[in-house]
Protein backbone atom coordinates (compact mmCIF):
# COMPACT_ATOMS: atom_id res chain seq x y z
CA UNK A 1 0.00 0.00 0.00
CA UNK A 2 1.44 3.29 -0.62
CA UNK A 3 2.54 5.42 2.44
CA UNK A 4 1.93 9.52 1.61
CA UNK A 5 4.81 9.86 3.38
CA UNK A 6 7.75 7.76 1.74
CA UNK A 7 8.12 8.59 -1.86
CA UNK A 8 6.29 10.37 -5.10
CA UNK A 9 2.68 11.33 -5.11
CA UNK A 10 0.65 9.09 -7.75
CA UNK A 11 -0.72 10.87 -10.62
CA UNK A 12 -4.75 10.89 -10.76
CA UNK A 13 -4.97 8.21 -13.07
CA UNK A 14 -4.08 5.79 -10.20
CA UNK A 15 -5.32 7.40 -7.32
CA UNK A 16 -4.10 5.57 -3.80
CA UNK A 17 -5.82 5.55 -0.22
CA UNK A 18 -4.42 5.48 3.26
CA UNK A 19 -5.92 3.00 4.99
CA UNK A 20 -3.35 1.20 7.38
CA UNK A 21 -2.30 2.04 10.69
CA UNK A 22 1.14 3.03 9.86
CA UNK A 23 -0.14 6.05 8.43
CA UNK A 24 -2.13 6.60 10.80
CA UNK A 25 0.85 6.78 13.13
CA UNK A 26 2.64 8.59 11.35
CA UNK A 27 0.08 11.31 10.68
CA UNK A 28 -0.73 11.15 14.63
CA UNK A 29 2.99 11.62 15.68
CA UNK A 30 4.01 14.26 12.71
CA UNK A 31 0.37 16.35 13.21
CA UNK A 32 -0.84 15.90 16.51
CA UNK A 33 0.24 19.45 18.31
CA UNK A 34 0.03 21.15 15.24
CA UNK A 35 -3.44 20.47 15.44
CA UNK A 36 -3.84 20.91 18.91
CA UNK A 37 -2.42 24.50 18.19
CA UNK A 38 -5.16 25.03 15.47
CA UNK A 39 -7.75 23.91 18.03
CA UNK A 40 -6.48 26.08 20.59
CA UNK A 41 -6.26 29.09 18.00
CA UNK A 42 -9.86 28.60 17.13
CA UNK A 43 -11.52 27.89 20.75
CA UNK A 44 -9.31 30.17 23.20
CA UNK A 45 -9.36 26.86 25.56
CA UNK A 46 -7.50 24.23 26.16
CA UNK A 47 -9.02 21.79 27.34
CA UNK A 48 -11.30 22.25 24.67
CA UNK A 49 -8.62 22.01 22.16
CA UNK A 50 -7.59 18.71 23.75
CA UNK A 51 -11.08 17.17 23.07
CA UNK A 52 -11.34 18.25 19.65
CA UNK A 53 -7.59 16.81 19.03
CA UNK A 54 -8.75 14.07 20.02
CA UNK A 55 -11.68 13.56 18.41
CA UNK A 56 -10.13 14.89 15.17
CA UNK A 57 -7.85 11.96 15.07
CA UNK A 58 -10.70 9.92 16.05
CA UNK A 59 -12.25 10.99 12.98
CA UNK A 60 -9.22 10.97 10.74
CA UNK A 61 -8.37 7.56 11.71
CA UNK A 62 -12.19 6.26 10.24
CA UNK A 63 -12.09 7.83 7.44
CA UNK A 64 -8.34 7.06 6.44
CA UNK A 65 -8.88 5.04 3.78
CA UNK A 66 -11.54 7.36 2.04
CA UNK A 67 -8.17 9.86 1.70
CA UNK A 68 -7.45 10.31 -1.77
CA UNK A 69 -4.12 11.94 -2.77
CA UNK A 70 -5.32 15.07 -4.25
CA UNK A 71 -3.92 16.92 -1.70
CA UNK A 72 -1.35 16.16 1.00
CA UNK A 73 -2.06 14.57 4.14
CA UNK A 74 -1.81 17.99 5.98
CA UNK A 75 -4.29 20.09 4.10
CA UNK A 76 -6.72 17.38 4.72
CA UNK A 77 -5.86 16.90 7.97
CA UNK A 78 -6.16 20.70 8.42
CA UNK A 79 -9.04 20.93 6.98
CA UNK A 80 -11.08 18.37 8.75
CA UNK A 81 -9.66 20.31 12.23
CA UNK A 82 -11.01 23.61 10.86
CA UNK A 83 -14.30 22.44 10.10
CA UNK A 84 -14.44 20.12 12.83
CA UNK A 85 -13.63 23.05 14.88
CA UNK A 86 -16.13 25.53 13.30
CA UNK A 87 -19.21 23.13 13.68
CA UNK A 88 -18.39 23.07 17.52
CA UNK A 89 -17.88 26.75 18.05
CA UNK A 90 -21.64 26.88 15.99
CA UNK A 91 -22.93 24.42 18.04
CA UNK A 92 -22.08 25.63 21.87
CA UNK A 93 -23.27 29.33 20.85
CA UNK A 94 -26.88 27.28 19.62
CA UNK A 95 -26.72 26.14 22.93
CA UNK A 96 -26.06 29.04 25.33
CA UNK A 97 -28.74 30.03 27.21
CA UNK A 98 -29.36 33.28 26.53
CA UNK A 99 -30.36 32.32 22.97
CA UNK A 100 -33.04 30.06 24.19
CA UNK A 101 -36.35 31.93 24.84
CA UNK A 102 -36.36 35.40 24.96
CA UNK A 103 -36.73 37.09 27.75
CA UNK A 104 -35.92 34.39 29.95
CA UNK A 105 -34.15 35.19 33.34
CA UNK A 106 -33.19 33.06 35.89
CA UNK A 107 -33.06 34.43 39.53
CA UNK A 108 -29.88 35.21 40.58
CA UNK A 109 -30.46 33.49 43.61
CA UNK A 110 -30.78 30.33 42.02
CA UNK A 111 -27.81 29.77 40.13
CA UNK A 112 -28.26 26.03 38.42
CA UNK A 113 -25.74 24.02 36.30
CA UNK A 114 -26.00 24.44 32.95
CA UNK A 115 -26.86 20.44 33.05
CA UNK A 116 -29.70 21.21 35.59
CA UNK A 117 -30.93 23.72 33.22
CA UNK A 118 -30.57 21.86 29.82
CA UNK A 119 -32.84 19.23 31.64
CA UNK A 120 -35.40 21.32 33.02
CA UNK A 121 -35.58 22.83 29.78
CA UNK A 122 -36.20 19.52 27.96
CA UNK A 123 -39.11 18.44 30.71
CA UNK A 124 -40.75 21.96 30.37
CA UNK A 125 -40.64 21.44 26.63
CA UNK A 126 -42.25 17.93 27.10
CA UNK A 127 -44.82 19.98 28.79
CA UNK A 128 -45.66 22.28 26.06
CA UNK A 129 -48.33 20.98 23.06
CA UNK A 130 -45.96 19.39 20.26
CA UNK A 131 -46.62 22.02 18.21
CA UNK A 132 -45.43 24.66 20.76
CA UNK A 133 -42.29 22.46 21.37
CA UNK A 134 -42.02 22.04 17.38
CA UNK A 135 -41.99 25.82 17.13
CA UNK A 136 -39.03 26.20 19.83
CA UNK A 137 -36.92 23.88 18.67
CA UNK A 138 -36.97 25.21 15.03
CA UNK A 139 -36.35 28.14 15.69
CA UNK A 140 -33.58 28.05 19.11
CA UNK A 141 -32.24 24.59 18.87
CA UNK A 142 -32.09 24.37 14.76
CA UNK A 143 -32.00 28.34 14.26
CA UNK A 144 -34.18 28.62 11.36
CA UNK A 145 -35.36 31.94 10.71
CA UNK A 146 -38.58 32.75 11.00
CA UNK A 147 -39.21 33.07 7.12
CA UNK A 148 -37.55 29.69 7.05
CA UNK A 149 -40.36 28.19 9.54
CA UNK A 150 -43.03 29.73 7.89
CA UNK A 151 -41.94 28.04 4.48
CA UNK A 152 -41.39 24.51 6.48
CA UNK A 153 -44.53 24.75 8.07
CA UNK A 154 -46.70 26.25 5.40
CA UNK A 155 -47.88 29.32 7.78
CA UNK A 156 -47.55 32.95 7.20
CA UNK A 157 -44.96 34.69 9.11
CA UNK A 158 -47.00 36.84 11.19
CA UNK A 159 -48.44 33.64 12.50
CA UNK A 160 -45.05 32.31 12.98
CA UNK A 161 -44.55 34.86 15.35
CA UNK A 162 -47.28 34.88 17.30
CA UNK A 163 -47.10 31.59 18.16
CA UNK A 164 -43.33 32.11 19.03
CA UNK A 165 -44.75 34.81 21.42
CA UNK A 166 -47.03 32.44 23.12
CA UNK A 167 -44.99 29.16 23.27
CA UNK A 168 -41.96 31.39 24.36
CA UNK A 169 -44.59 33.51 27.03
CA UNK A 170 -45.30 29.85 28.32
CA UNK A 171 -42.29 28.52 28.74
CA UNK A 172 -41.02 31.28 30.81
CA UNK A 173 -43.80 30.74 32.90
CA UNK A 174 -43.52 27.72 33.42
CA UNK A 175 -39.34 28.20 33.75
CA UNK A 176 -40.33 30.39 36.77
CA UNK A 177 -42.37 28.06 38.62
CA UNK A 178 -40.18 25.32 38.60
CA UNK A 179 -37.78 28.54 40.64
CA UNK A 180 -35.39 28.40 38.16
Amino acid sequence: MFNPFKGPKPTRKREQTMGDKGDFETLYTQYAEKVYQKCLSMTKDSEAAQDFTQEIFIKVFSKLDTFKQNSAPATWLYSIAHNYCLDQIRISKRMNWQDLPEGLELAEESVVSDEQQLQAMEQLLDTLSVEEATLLRLKYEQGLSISQISQQLNLNESAIKMRLKRSRDKLNQLFGRQGF
